[in-house]
């Protein structure tokens, strides 16, 4: 990790830079698979499925007697935390119900809105390197409790064909309708397109690599909505003198053995914690089992001392992380001033992975700096609002006039006619 003390001004932004790479090729490579399927279906996910995956599918849709088998490979302990996780996302989510308020904005004139579920939503999980079943629970669990009709979940199949039994016990704990073998570029295109097998859906959702990523962004361009823009993972810890250096190095590591490509923020107050976190980060990373890929996430991370935390504060405003952790003797202060972050994790005993699983709050959040304008998944992301309004003869006197000259200053006739014939049948 790159050592930054008492950074000048000049230094901030290579402090908040993200690991940049060349995207042209990756969008032709995309733009490509995305063609290929949206013009042959089915087919040519199954040859994409056996190139990228090595898996040789006759049919995408995961069977009855799979789920039934995955029951039976899954411990009854990992499908108690699975149920206990789900309860606690089910518990937070349903809380964000909306409730309409009906305003009457002028004597005569109702507006309100409704809350309408998606009807059809699209959810990816990764397989790759860490089958993410945790992901299962944060999107399905929410569009179930918003209403979504449909939910289809694509997720790559191992080499035999197969999907991790986890997901596909995750999937039925939490609603899901239909789980299709598919991963990558193609998973996106057939949920964006339609294919024989997988349906088209008006949302995708969820995470996946550079490649998933991409494919997402292009086909929002026009074909389907998209969660949010998103990069690889990352985390930033801000740490004072009483925190502790194996909890700082175990919460860095922890989202380091994400990806290669993943980048983690250390920025303290104490000098102590600055000099010792090196050699607590060696210590624990020599045991892990993805000690390679966490290594090389390192590469692109930062350790950052600073002389307060109001000079942490604005780094951490400026780098908008998609997780903030906050070791430190009175986070609850500092979290009230922070106004760019995906998710914030409160005091020395609350790390990542407890929102990563079980705590309640959704997993799926705006990385690469966009937690400036992206909120993570909730559930009004599997919801539309629908305005109504409704005017009596004593709205149309109340409004009318404003919107006969308002009509025709914007040169808009036929606006100005509509509501001039309503004025002209409720005169006395």
């Amino acid at each position: 990790m790159k050592l930054y003390q008492y950074p000048t001004a000049s230094q901030l932004a290579e402090i908040i830079k993200r690991p940049t790479k060349d995207s042209a090729d990756l969008t032709a490579t995309v733009r490509a698979i995305l063609d290929d399927v949206r013009e042959r279906g089915n087919q040519a996910v199954i040859e994409y499925e056996q190139r990228f995956d090595k898996a040789a599918l006759s049919s995408l849709a995961v069977t009855e007697q799979e789920f039934a088998e995955a029951e039976l490979l899954v411990s009854d302990e990992l499908k108690a935390a699975l149920q206990q996780a789900h309860d606690n996302i089910a518990r937070f989510h349903a809380a964000q119900r909306y409730a309409g308020i009906e305003v009457e904005t002028v004597a005569g004139v109702r507006c309100w809105q409704r809350s309408v579920a998606i009807e059809r939503v699209g959810l990816y999980v990764p397989g790759g390197t860490a089958p993410l079943f945790s992901t299962v629970l944060m999107l399905a669990t929410p569009a179930r409790i918003a209403g979504c009709a449909d939910i289809v979940l694509c997720t790559p199949p191992r080499s035999d064909g197969s999907v991790h039994p986890a997901i596909l016990v995750a999937a039925r704990i939490a609603g899901v309708t239909k789980v299709m073998k598919t991963g990558g570029v193609q998973a996106i295109a057939a949920m964006a397109y339609g294919t024989e097998s997988v349906p088209k859906v008006s949302k995708i959702f969820g995470p996946g690599n550079q490649y998933v990523q991409c494919a997402k962004q292009l086909v929002s361009l026009g074909d389907v909505a998209i969660d949010m823009p998103a990069g690889p993972s990352e985390v930033a810890v801000v740490a004072d003198s009483t925190a502790s250096a194996s909890f700082i190095a175990a919460d860095l590591l922890s989202q380091a053995e994400h990806g290669v490509d993943s980048q983690v923020l250390l920025v303290t107050t104490s000098e102590s914690v600055y000099t010792t976190i090196g050699d607590e980060l060696d210590r624990q990373l020599s045991a892990l089992p993805r000690c390679g890929i966490a290594t090389q996430a390192l590469d692109n991370s930062r350790i950052v001392l600073v002389s307060d935390l109001d000079a942490a504060l604005d780094i951490v405003n400026r780098y908008a992380p998609e997780h903030l952790i906050l070791e430190i003797a009175d986070p609850h202060a500092f979290a009230g001033r922070v106004v760019n972050s995906g998710s914030i994790f409160l005091g020395h005993l609350t790390p990542e992975s407890a929102g990563d699983y079980a705590s309640g709050t959704n997993h799926t959040l705006p990385t690469n700096g966009y937690a400036t304008a992206y909120s993570g998944v909730n559930l009004d992301s599997f919801c539309r609002k629908i305005t109504y309004q409704e005017l009596t003869a004593e709205g149309i006197r109340s409004i009318g006039r404003t919107v006969e000259l308002m009509a025709e200053a914007e040169a808009l006739y036929a606006h100005k006619n509509a509501m001039t014939l309503r004025i002209n049948s409720t005169q006395p």
